[in-house]
Parts: C-alpha cells; sequence; structure tokens
C-alpha cells in the first residue's frame, strides 16, 4: 500500500488534492481512498489531508502514519514538527518552494521541490497550488500525467479545468 500524507493551509486544496489523487488511482485501476483531518476548521490553519492506493481493496481506516509521500503545499509547515512525524528513510517529501531540495537542509529522506506557488500565480492567477502539486506527484511516478488530467476533467468545468490541466502539466515538467 502507498499512503500520501498532505499537509497544507486551510483554502489551499488539501483535501481536494488528496481526493484528484485517489480519484486519478482508482482511473488506473487501483483501490484507493482519500479523506480529511481537519483541527480548527478556518481559513489559514494547517490542515492534513490522506490517500491511499493500493492494488487489493483498502481496509484500513486510520490515518496516515508513516507515509510514503508527504505533499507540503506550504513551506512555512516546515518548521512543524507533526509535518516530519513518521516520515521513514524511504519517503519522499515534495515541497511547494522556490528553493531547491540542497538549500533546505533537509537528509532524512528524498526530497523534491517545486515553485508551484509560482505557476499557480502564472497560470490560473491565483495561489492556489493543489493541482499544479499533482502534476509534480505525478512526475514521481504515482500515478500517470494523464490519469491526474483525467481526474481534474471530470470534477472541474470550463476554464477553470483548462488552466489547471495547463497547470499540472507545468508543474510535471518542473519537478527539481
Amino acid at each position: 500500500m502507498f499512503e500520501v500524507r498532505f499537509h497544507g493551509r486551510g483554502g489551499q486544496g488539501n483535501v481536494t488534492a488528496a481526493e484528484l489523487l485517489a480519484m486519478a488511482a482508482f482511473k488506473e485501476g487501483k483501490f484507493s481512498q482519500a479523506f480529511p483531518n481537519f483541527g480548527v476548521e478556518r481559513r489559514g490553519a494547517p490542515v492534513q489531508a490522506y490517500c491511499r492506493i493500493d492494488k487489493k481493496p483498502i481496509k484500513l481506516r486510520s490515518q496516515v502514519y508513516t507515509p510514503d509521500l508527504v505533499v507540503i503545499q506550504d513551506a512555512s509547515l516546515c518548521s512543524y514538527p507533526f509535518v516530519w512525524e513518521g516520515i521513514k528513510e524511504s519517503s519522499r517529501v515534495l515541497i511547494n518552494t522556490s528553493k531547491k531540495p540542497s538549500e533546505l537542509g533537509y537528509n532524512t529522506c528524498e526530497i523534491r521541490t517545486i515553485d508551484a506557488t509560482e505557476l499557480a500565480l502564472e497560470i490560473i492567477g491565483r495561489p492556489i497550488v493543489n493541482t499544479v502539486m499533482l502534476g509534480a506527484v505525478a512526475r514521481l511516478g504515482i500515478v500517470s500525467i494523464d490519469s491526474i488530467v483525467g481526474s481534474i476533467e471530470d470534477t472541474f468545468q470550463s476554464k477553470i479545468k483548462d488552466l489547471n490541466v495547463r497547470a499540472v502539466k507545468k508543474a510535471y515538467e518542473s519537478v527539481v
């Protein structure tokens, strides 16, 4: 089973990102689940969302405690210990930042970065980075870019859909 934990702030689309990733995995014939974990439910507060992907039915219903991938949509959350809890040596961490992985000083696992905020502003016109981050997740080989695009096309409508698809494809090429 592959487990993903998303960290971000309320309003950044963490829950939607987890759901879109689960939909993409389902499109590939895999079993998946996505669910949020809310603390203080307000815009700007730290939020976690989870996604599990497997080739067989998933019976586990707990939070993700030892993620294979951690997606950090707001780099300011990196200073919080809970973001790093349960990370294994084999885990990968994807961080929305303009910095290169070598500039961050983390060496506990594989770190990848993408300036998702810049891409979102450039293409979508708003700093909502969830779909941009999913383009980067596809680049890591978790699911295909086509499956991510398909889940976005099934979820969003008209211009928003087209902008998000463009952002996903650009992000796919931009992971450091």
